[in-house]
Formats: structure tokens, sequence, C-alpha cells
């Protein structure tokens, strides 16, 4: 279904697109401007008031058909969510569990709102974003960047791919095959494309967070295990990565089964998502990296730290302690930073909405303006970071949180 929905619509704007065109070229712009009449003092009354209505209903060319191309594409996406919507809600079912753990992250959204407001301002209106940027042929291959508010240099860079339990952005408008496939075209576009709008290439970090963490790993490994088997037509490189960086990240999805299934996301469901049970073992970096004939893919792998908290209940931390045993004993560079009863959202939403120092944030840029003088002092004398959610709702939020 998502592929006939994805095709449908391809069509439907590449029709648009023709029409378009297609009036531009019988009317072109700048003769239709030239064709006006040119006002002239000495006509009478009647022909100037003639002429003025001529002049009023004249088509507007570019503004028009601007806002009518913007309306038409949020029409397409809408249709898109909504028909997704309805699919989503077939697989999951109404059952007991879904509608309390909605009701749930309802409740967890409310009171997390005065932040998410404040950062939707930003997201909606600042000048530093440029949201939806096409990075692929499939409509949902949009990124957004975030850029810095000086320009002066070349400045590092960070790929962020997003969690949201392999559904939210993703299923059932694909499976995970082409998950991991859109978060490697992604990195590719940002490799070949960031210098253009001030990043240095030389400088691009990944990360993801939760499931995010587990579809950048895959990518990651499946682009090291090309290069290791000297593929062609391959649009990116590992070595561009200065290091990769997972939070609350699970990595073996065989032992993560079960655990999903207690916790909500049905065995049928996931399975679903994962292509079967017999795929779990190719999108599992942790089984992977332990494949000695992966052995030269692992070498190619960049510094690696993952984070978790020991509170997480989504995915437990012992996910992050395995991977990371399993990276050493394989020769990677990689080490495990454990956060003490921090749960799976708090270093990702609470811990940023509660402004002041945020350990985790402090220790990833330092990370990545390791050797930078300069930037390290401006960290140093950075001013504290503002509180955006009261510390009431913040723990009223983190005790109903359906994560």
């Amino acid at each position: 279904m998502a592929s006939e929905t994805d095709c449908l619509l391809r069509h439907a704007s590449s029709s648009a697109a023709e029409d378009v065109a297609q009036d531009m070229d019988a009317k072109p712009l700048l003769s239709r401007f030239l064709s006006y009449p040119i006002a002239n003092t000495n006509m009478n009354p009647q022909r100037r008031r003639r002429l003025s209505a001529q002049l009023a209903s004249a088509p507007r060319p570019l503004r028009q058909q601007s806002f009518g191309r913007d309306i038409g594409h949020a029409a397409k996406e809408t249709y898109l969510i909504t028909s997704l919507s309805f699919t989503l809600l077939q697989y999951l079912g109404v059952g007991y569990r879904w509608m309390t753990r909605l009701l749930a992250l309802g409740c967890y959204a409310m009171l997390l709102m005065p932040g998410f407001l404040q950062v939707a301002l930003c997201y909606f209106f600042s000048s530093q974003v440029r949201r939806s940027i096409v990075y692929g042929d499939q409509p949902r291959n949009r990124l957004d960047l975030y850029l810095p508010a000086n320009s002066d240099g070349k400045k590092p860079v960070v790929v962020f791919v997003t969690g949201g339990a392999w559904i939210i952005g993703n299923f059932p408008q694909g499976t995970i095959s082409d998950m991991v496939k859109d978060a490697s075209e992604g990195i590719s576009y940002i490799c070949n494309n960031i210098a253009d709008y001030g990043g240095d290439p030389n400088r691009i970090y990944l990360m993801g967070q939760s499931a995010g963490a587990h579809i950048s790993s895959c990518a990651l490994l499946e682009q090291a295990i090309k290069e290791s088997k000297k593929e062609e037509s391959i649009s990116w490189s590992v070595s561009q990565i200065k290091a990769y960086f997972g939070l609350s990240g699970g990595y073996n999805l065989i032992n993560l089964v079960d655990h999903f299934d207690n916790r909500g996301l049905y065995r049928s469901i996931f399975l679903s998502i994962m292509e079967g049970e017999e795929s779990l073992h190719q999108f599992s970096p942790e089984l992977k990296v332990k494949d000695p004939s992966n052995r030269n893919a692992v070498s190619l792998l960049p510094p690696i730290t993952l984070f978790h908290g020991t509170a997480d209940y989504s995915i437990p931390s012992d996910a992050s302690k395995i991977f990371v045993d399993a990276l050493q004993k394989a020769g990677a560079q990689a080490e495990l930073v454990l956060y003490d009863g921090k749960t799976h959202t708090d270093l990702f939403l609470q811990d940023p909405l509660r402004g002041g120092k945020d350990e985790l944030f402090d220790l990833l840029v330092a990370e990545i303006h390791a050797g930078d003088k300069e930037a390290l002092e401006k960290d140093a004398m950075a001013s504290p970071r503002k509180r955006l959610v009261p510390e009431i709702l913040l723990k009223l939020a983190r005790n109903i949180s359906p994560f």
C-alpha cells in the first residue's frame, strides 16, 4: 500500500510540475509584464477605468502559482499521513495496553508542551533552520539543517537520526531495509553537500537515538562491509565519519523481541517492521560485528561511544554494554558511558528542557571540539542554557512517561 501511495504522489507531483512549466512556456513572465499597456495621462476617463479593470483582473503569475503548489504539497502530505495512520492502526489494534499508552503519551506531551512550543517557534521561524530538504526520491526523504549563528569558517557537522520505535516517520511507509537505506542516503547527502552550507566535510559526526541509534549503526556497519568488499557505486565513505555516538539504542534484535512485546511493541508488529524473524540477524549490528567474516569491515569503523541510562526500561542499558564489549573484542575503538538513574527520555528530552548544565551535551561538544582551542574556550564561557519547562512539570512527565 505504501509503495502505491508513494507512486501516486510522485505521479501527481510530476504532473502538476509539468502543467506549471507548460503554462510558463505559453505565457512567459517577462512578456506578460511588458504586454501590459503603459499608463497615459491623456487618455479619457472611460478608457482609463477599462484599463484599470483589466489590470486588476490580470493574473498574478508567481506568488499565486507558488502558493498553489504549497497548498497542493500540503494536501498530498496530509492525505499520505492520514492513509498511513489508518494502516498503522490496523497493525496496532485497539487493545487496552495501547489505549493506556496512548493516553499516557498524550498527558506526557501536554506536560512538556511549554518547552515543545518554544522549540516549535524556533523551528518554524528561525532563519538558522533549513526545513524539509529533499535528499532522496521518496516523499519521506526529507532532512532539516540547523545552522550556527556565525558563519566564520567551516563548522563541524552532526548527522542525527531520531528515534520513534521504528514507527514514527517510517512504518508502514517502509520496513527496516528501507529505513537503513533512507539513513544511508541522508548521510550521503550531508557528506557530499554540507560544504555548501558552511559545514566541514572532514569533520562529520554520526549520532542516533533509540531506534535511530539502531538504524544509523546498521547504515554505518553496512557501509563498512561494502567498502571492505571493495564494492562499487559507493556515494559516501566510513572514513568521512569522525566518530559515532549511539544514545539509548538496541543493537541485538533477537534479544529484544520478547522485551518489546512485553512493553507493548507486539511481536507481530515488530517482526513486520523487521521483515520477518529471518531478518533479525541481518539487522543486528552486535551479531554482525561478532561474525569473523566482517572483521575487515569492523577495522574501518570510526571511534564509537554509546550512552545509556541505567533506569531505561524501553531498551535496557545491557544492550549498549554487550555491544561495546563485542566491538572491543572485534578490535574496534569503543567505549560506554552510563548515566545512573536516567530513563529512556531523561537524556534526550527532560534534561535538555531543564536547562542549565547538561552532562551529555557537554561531553558531546567537548568531543566534537577536541583540538579546537578557540571553540573550547567559547564553550567554557557560554552562558547557562535556558530552562524551557518548570521542574514540577518535568517530574510529573517523568512519572507518567510511557517510554
